[in-house]
């Protein structure tokens, strides 16, 4: 698991390799030490995490801006609610 600081506002967690319920979990814990409005880009390869991750950001009511399938790699673009 890699959670960095891409730029301003901008952060990024690979949670490739792991799968349920560990890449949810991690990317609850980054999205709690951002600021509203900060983004984040999700890497997994794991598709049921994407099950997992989408339920718990409906509940949150972060939004997903993007979601991009490479092969067997997806990438998703969270932009942060108001805490």
């Amino acid at each position: 698991m890699k959670f960095n600081k891409v730029s301003e506002g901008q952060y990024q967690l690979n949670v490739c390799g792991y799968v349920c319920p560990h890449p949810q979990l991690y990317t609850k814990k980054a999205l709690e030490k951002m600021k509203e409005g900060e983004v984040l880009e999700i890497v997994f390869d794991n598709p049921s995490s994407g099950e997992s991750i989408a339920a718990m950001l409906d509940i949150t009511g972060d939004e997903v801006m993007e979601r991009v399938k490479d092969g067997g790699k997806l990438t998703w673009t969270v932009r942060k609610r108001r805490a």
